[in-house]
């Protein structure tokens, strides 16, 4: 019995052996039959035969009975799969628990931590610039929380929004319900939408683990009138980003619905 190279790379990528593919598919199309047989319909020499049956067996991708002779029978290959599977996670948690035990002791003493890059970004349009970076990257969710600010900025990023529409991303924006009633319909058209008062900040989360914040406003040296300019943090951290995804979500529930506009 023939199969696709596809299918038999598969069948190699879960560690089976060519003589254990041969076998298999011999025992596909024969339903059952002895090792005899077996040898002469996959092509392995008989002097193997029965380590290779062994080896199928032990994995669960094959049973037999007790006649004499003795008949191989083939299990569905989604049963041979499945206990395939659960061997391989009980290999990888015994070998987990093998590598933390006793590496993770070496490497606490090191005194090291992980720290993620986290960057400050200040102003207004770096920040919007920032966002719009975010935004192209995102392959699968992205969510927005908006407080108040120009409407120029959010226009900004309708385009980039638009784009992500188009390619089947999930788009879900908390906005102040100070923003315009134009802004919130454009975005309704992308996105789901709803209104929030109080929002301490914004944000942007891209596929749950690029994470931008705003975290108010800081003092702009530059300017002679001390007038303060908003600032945010930005890092690619999973942790980070499910914190803020999770802060999301609870503002998101006491936000007022708004319909998707169609027009």
């Amino acid at each position: 019995m023939e199969i696709s190279d596809k299918a038999k790379k598969s069948m190699e990528s879960l560690g089976l052996t060519n003589y254990e593919i041969r076998v298999y598919t011999a025992l596909l199309s024969t339903g059952a039959t002895t090792a005899a047989e077996i040898s002469k319909r996959s092509g392995v020499p008989y002097s193997k035969i029965y380590d290779v049956l062994n080896s199928l067996y032990v994995r669960g991708w094959t049973y037999s009975d007790n006649l004499r002779p003795q008949n191989f029978f083939p299990k569905s290959p989604s049963t041979a799969v499945e206990a395939m599977m659960v061997e391989m996670e009980n290999n990888i948690r015994n070998n987990r628990n093998i590598i933390i035990n006793e590496l993770m002791p070496i490497y606490e003493k090191t005194g090291l931590k992980e720290k993620p890059d986290i960057w400050v970004v200040s102003g207004l349009y770096n920040i919007a610039a920032k966002v719009t970076e975010i935004i192209q990257s995102t392959k699968e969710e992205l969510l927005i929380a908006i407080p108040k600010i120009p409407d120029t900025v959010i226009k900004s990023i309708q385009p980039y929004l638009r784009e992500l529409f188009e390619k089947g991303v999930r788009i879900i924006i908390l906005v102040s319900e100070e923003t315009s009633a134009e802004i919130v319909k454009a975005m309704s058209r992308v996105a789901e939408i709803r209104l929030k008062n109080s929002m301490f900040g914004g944000g942007v989360i891209g596929d749950s683990k690029q994470v931008l914040i705003l975290l108010g406003e800081g003092k702009n040296d530059n300017n002679e009138n001390n007038n303060y300019d908003i600032i945010a943090i930005w890092a690619e951290h999973i942790g980070l980003a499910s914190f803020a995804k999770d802060y999301f979500k609870y503002l998101w529930q006491d936000g007022k619905r708004i319909e998707k506009y169609n027009g």
